[in-house]
């Protein structure tokens, strides 16, 4: 075990939910019991999620989810922080519990060969092997295998268009695919084989899993890998990486970005600078004098624990009264 206190896991299942509505509530709950923190997509075909909180309340979550034996055991990816990397929890219902745009496409039908994080260098390593990343660009421009194909996609539900345009000529060939835990690869190798592709293979528990199981003197791995909480990215020892991340648009940001004449902490960056509307800028500029002003006073701007959330309001109740004192004043005037 870490001595960082907080333990963040990743994992997701294909499994068959119709009642995945009926277990959102519940879901909320025992995370909420547990001090547990992050997402949790819910759907039909599935569930997906990051969370983090203390190591035995997450693993408490962890233990009620794997005793339902609709789901059963779980692949879990564990790391560790100093911090919570989440602000608040949310259990979401989903059509999908990751986005491909193609409800035909299910892989409790079909999905690749799944490759483990030791035998991934050796088939990545093969010539004749086209190594895809099924990620979005932001996520491919941070790290990557050696070699991989970028997909240039914006988002996930772009990839099919991506596999007509420039995999159909590679059906006959091997395919090794991979994503940050493996999701995303459960789609696209089911994709693949239902258009024709012989030999599709993917890395199993996906790029963190492979960061926690292969020492970096052995790896093929090169740059840091984009996560979904607040850490942004991580580094091949799984710690926090050396991006940010800008609050108006949600793009990465290495340190030459945060020197950029466009960079304004929490309002604008290179990325959005010249896409940004007079409204969004005075919002997020708005927002950006609240979180400075929150942490003046030593608050948090969200995610407020309930002792800063009971200063907040006395302070609006305060507000309130000096402006009905002077309201008063000015009547009996």
């Amino acid at each position: 075990m870490s001595d960082q206190k907080t333990l963040i896991v990743a994992y997701y299942k294909f499994t068959p939910l119709p009642d995945y509505e009926e277990r959102r509530e519940p879901l909320q709950r025992i995370c909420q019991k547990n001090g547990v923190k992050g997402t949790i997509l819910l759907a039909a075909e599935g569930i997906n999620s990051t969370m983090a909180g203390p190591p035995e309340g997450v693993e408490a979550v962890l233990d009620y989810l794997q005793s339902d034996p609709t789901i059963g055991e779980l692949t879990v990816k564990r790391s560790w922080a100093d911090d919570e990397p989440f602000y608040r929890m949310k259990v979401r219902l989903k059509k999908e519990i990751v986005r491909l745009g193609m409800p035909e496409i299910n892989p409790n039908d079909q999905v690749g060969t799944y490759v483990e994080p030791e035998d991934w260098n050796e088939l990545i390593s093969d010539p004749d092997v086209v190594v895809v990343d099924t990620r979005n660009d932001y996520e491919c421009q941070i790290g990557a295998f050696k070699g991989a194909l970028d997909p240039e996609t914006k988002s996930f539900r772009e990839f099919p268009e991506y596999v007509k345009r420039k995999l159909a000529d590679k059906k006959g060939q091997k395919i090794a695919m991979y994503c940050t835990g493996g999701i995303r690869c459960e789609k696209s190798t089911s994709l693949l084989l239902q258009e024709g592709f012989e030999e599709v293979y993917h890395l199993h528990g996906g790029i963190l899993n492979y960061l926690e199981k292969v020492k970096p003197e052995d790896s093929l791995w090169e740059g840091e890998c984009f996560v979904f909480d607040n850490r942004v990215t991580v580094d091949h020892r799984l710690e926090a990486g050396a991006f940010d991340m800008c609050h108006a648009c949600r793009h990465t940001l290495s340190d030459e970005d945060k020197q950029s004449e466009h960079f304004l902490e929490g309002i604008s960056c290179p990325h959005c600078v010249d896409t940004l509307t007079d409204e969004q800028r005075t919002r997020a500029a708005e927002r950006q004098k609240q979180v400075e002003l929150n942490t003046q006073k030593g608050l948090k701007h969200i995610g407020a624990s309930q002792k800063d959330i009971e200063i907040r309001r006395e302070e609006k109740r305060e507000l309130k009264n000096q402006q009905r004192t002077l309201r008063a004043e000015r009547e009996a005037k």
